[in-house]
């Protein structure tokens, strides 16, 4: 019994470090940029744009270009994102990398 309750202990202290990891997570900003720093964009790790900044000089060319161009820096973003969030999460595994398709937070 009590091995069961150290257990639980434990479990608890973990689900409030995890907690606490997320809710630093949801202050930090990555930038993701596309046209070599034309088109950027910062978002939060919970995936919260925060700003888009457009270079003037894009404003007269094509939209769909322009389109084009916040998408790539919005992928970046996500790409940055993903890797802050393993780096910042690898204390919880303990530097393993997570299985394909798992993702954190959860």
């Amino acid at each position: 019994m009590k091995d069961l309750a150290q257990l639980l202990k434990q479990a608890q202290q973990m689900q409030q470090s995890m907690q606490k990891a997320q809710d630093e997570l949801a202050s930090i900003e990555v930038q993701g940029e596309a046209g070599g720093g034309m088109v950027k964009v910062t978002v939060t790790c919970k995936h919260e744009i925060r700003s888009v900044a457009i270079e003037d000089s894009l404003m007269d060319d094509d939209r769909e270009m322009l389109e084009d161009l916040i998408a790539a820096a919005c992928n970046d973003a996500n790409r940055k994102i993903e890797r802050t969030v393993q780096e910042h999460m690898s204390a919880f595994t303990g530097g393993l990398p997570l299985p394909d398709g798992m993702k954190l937070p959860f």
